[in-house]
């Protein structure tokens, strides 16, 4: 890539919340901000793939919930975003890169973007921008370039890409597409496996903000107005741009893939063979952490005796997990939830989820470790009148000046000082020192040191949910 070319726009799509990863991934904190492959989040790791020369900051699009989980990890990994788009709800891939796109055409038309899902895994980075590179041209020319990977064996969970007769599955340059294959049975997998014409799906995109534009004006005009309506209204919030609610909610929920690709008659494939995978089920977990001899994974706290082809994961500190002659098996333990299933059985995950939801579960969406602006928190014990919980704040970080109605509060600094206001005093909790909140007193916690603070609070009272919450003062500006 020439170091004079205009630069290519990363747009990363952040907003999902998919559980075929449970319970690891849930709907309150999804698998792109996990570690789920080394020290860096998966959206961390997409977010380092397209930086550096020849790219501008990255355009994220996410929900409300995520946004400072967001802005916490870029900062954690030294970036600076050029956008963060806050989308009201989720409306699938096709009004989410519509906006991206009529955001950077207002300032150039021809703007290059790579539209990337941030939760993939792409072990060869430089090979990944070699293909990129390749691509170029063909997005600068005014196609719309897909990114089809080699496949290497009949998988059903991706859907495919059938190249044109005359293309070259190999070729290191973009190659024509004949069309778009749905995600196929086992049987018909494996025919397209041997016909040696076919890629995986990567829902990876190279284009200019112009020709995708042009696209969707031809194939799905309806979606155009509400998304202008939803920038025009954006408010910008604590950096965040955040669309319009009411003209967002009026789009349908609908893929840039359905919406666009299956229609437009300007596309191009770029193979790409180096490795990929979007981690859509333990069993391609199982595969990108490379079993050994026996074909086993053991992560964490885990540890295997005579098993073979078996996933063995312990996700929290401390907890020891041992699996003994097993055979074609995921574990996956957490402190509040365990997996265990037949690994080729990975993708029903999704049956466990529904059927905790079915039992009122908090497990089936909520992770043990609630997120929060200022850093997390999570429960110990709980009994009917108390609660206690481990709270983390970040350096520099205060939560809100808020009151309860049905709670008193007894805060222990164990690591940290902790700013405290009660009322109208203010004091430094150091470790060891504790405070007691007596029920309705106005109250707030900061942090004003340079490294993490930690607490344990002891709740007591007839009712401790998080919705008995009175918030005063925000600084990050929550109702």
């Amino acid at each position: 890539m020439s170091d004079t070319s205009p630069p290519i726009h990363p747009v990363l799509l952040a907003g999902g919340s998919g559980t075929r990863l449970w319970p690891l991934s849930r709907k309150s904190y999804p698998k792109q901000f996990s570690k789920l492959m080394g020290e860096e989040s998966l959206f961390q790791a997409s977010a380092r793939r397209f930086a550096g020369a020849g790219f501008a900051p990255p355009v994220v699009l996410t929900g409300e919930d995520f946004r400072f989980i967001v802005t916490e990890q870029l900062a954690a990994i030294r970036q600076s975003p050029q956008a963060i788009v806050i989308e009201p709800e989720g409306r699938n891939t096709a009004p989410a890169v519509l906006t991206a796109a009529l955001m950077l055409a207002d300032t150039d038309p021809d703007a290059l973007m790579l539209v990337a899902p941030s939760d993939h895994v792409i072990p060869d980075a430089d090979a990944f921008l070699a293909a990129v590179a390749a691509a170029r041209p063909r997005a600068q020319a005014g196609d719309l370039v897909t990114f089809g990977i080699t496949p290497d064996k009949p998988e059903t969970g991706y859907g495919y890409l059938e190249l044109a007769a005359r293309a070259d599955p190999t070729a290191p340059c973009p190659q024509p597409l004949a069309r778009f294959v749905e995600k196929p049975c086992a049987a018909r997998a494996a025919d397209m496996l041997a016909a040696g014409n076919f890629l995986w799906n990567a829902g990876i995109f190279l284009f200019s903000a112009r020709a995708i534009l042009a696209a969707y004006a031809a194939h799905a005009p309806d979606l155009i107005a509400p998304v202008r309506a939803a920038l025009a209204g954006a408010q910008n919030d604590l950096g965040f741009t955040r669309l319009a609610a009411s003209p967002w909610a009026t789009l349908p929920d609908i893929s840039v893939d359905y919406a666009i690709m299956e229609k437009a008659d300007n596309l191009a494939v770029m193979p790409y063979a180096a490795g990929w995978s979007d981690l859509g089920g333990w069993e391609a977990v199982w595969a990108e952490e490379g079993p050994d001899a026996t074909g086993t994974v053991c992560t964490g706290t885990a540890y295997a005796i005579d098993c073979t082809d078996t996933l063995l994961r312990s996700d929290t500190d401390g907890l020891q997990l041992v699996g003994i002659g097993l055979d074609d098996i995921a574990v996956v333990a957490m402190a509040d939830a365990v997996l265990v299933a037949r690994k080729s059985d990975s993708q029903r995950v999704k049956e466990a989820v529904a059927l905790l939801k079915s039992k009122d579960a908090r497990q089936a969406t909520q992770f043990p470790r609630d997120h929060r602006p200022w850093g997390w928190f999570e429960s110990l014990a709980t009994g009917s009148r108390f609660q206690v919980k481990r709270i983390v704040v970040n350096p520099g970080a205060a939560l809100s000046l808020q009151s309860h109605h049905h709670r008193s509060e007894h805060w222990i600094v164990v690591e940290g000082t902790a700013k405290v206001t009660v009322e109208d005093t203010v004091q430094l909790i150091t470790e060891n020192q504790s405070i007691y909140i007596p029920l309705g007193a106005t109250h707030r916690m900061e942090n004003p040191g340079k490294l993490p603070m930690v607490l344990i609070e002891v709740q007591t009272g007839s009712y401790l949910g998080e919705d008995d919450i009175i918030r005063y003062e925000d600084v990050y500006a929550r109702s």
